[in-house]
């Protein structure tokens, strides 16, 4: 496969990423706080960020998999990270924790959320709120971290 192609496929994976975090962060999420009080809300909401969560996760199989074979064809060795450069070592550091947050979202919060919100809002307690505030913020937290992933390798390319 041609670096070029490879290239391709990379950049194709973090731009479906990328652009769907900001469309249900910027769009779908406000949409969905402005119409919550209709039936047919929340079922929309669930069910495009089900449907995102498979873009997502294939995206970062492909960005797993094609992330290494960048590196070798620049000549780096996988195994010798301290003679990567600069940008390189940041954008993994990024990708790690944005991984980490993604599997918490995944994971343990979006679980914790669909079962707090089948209670009445007078119902929940204090935890359970901190739980559902946690839900607004780290995906913007996660939204930011794809742009520092994104930045971190459009610095690696331009050094």
């Amino acid at each position: 496969m041609s670096q070029v192609t490879l290239v391709w496929i990379h950049l194709l994976a973090a731009v479906s990423w990328i652009g769907g975090t900001v469309f249900l962060s910027l769009v779908l999420a406000p949409s969905y706080r402005a119409m919550a009080s209709k039936p047919d809300a929340g079922a929309l909401f669930r069910t495009s960020a089900k449907r995102f969560r498979l873009v997502v996760w294939g995206a970062a199989s492909v960005l797993l998999l094609t992330g290494p074979m960048l590196v070798f064809s620049h000549g780096w060795s996988l195994f010798e990270p301290a003679q990567w450069p600069s940008p390189l070592r940041m954008k993994l550091v990024l990708v790690a924790l944005l991984l980490l947050l993604t599997l918490a979202h995944d994971l343990v919060l979006g679980p914790r959320v669909r079962a707090i919100l089948v209670h009445a809002p007078g119902q929940r307690t204090r935890s359970d709120r901190t739980v559902l505030a946690s839900a607004t913020w780290l995906p913007r937290v996660a939204l930011l971290l794809s742009l520092a992933v994104l930045f971190a390798a459009v610095s690696l390319v331009r050094s």
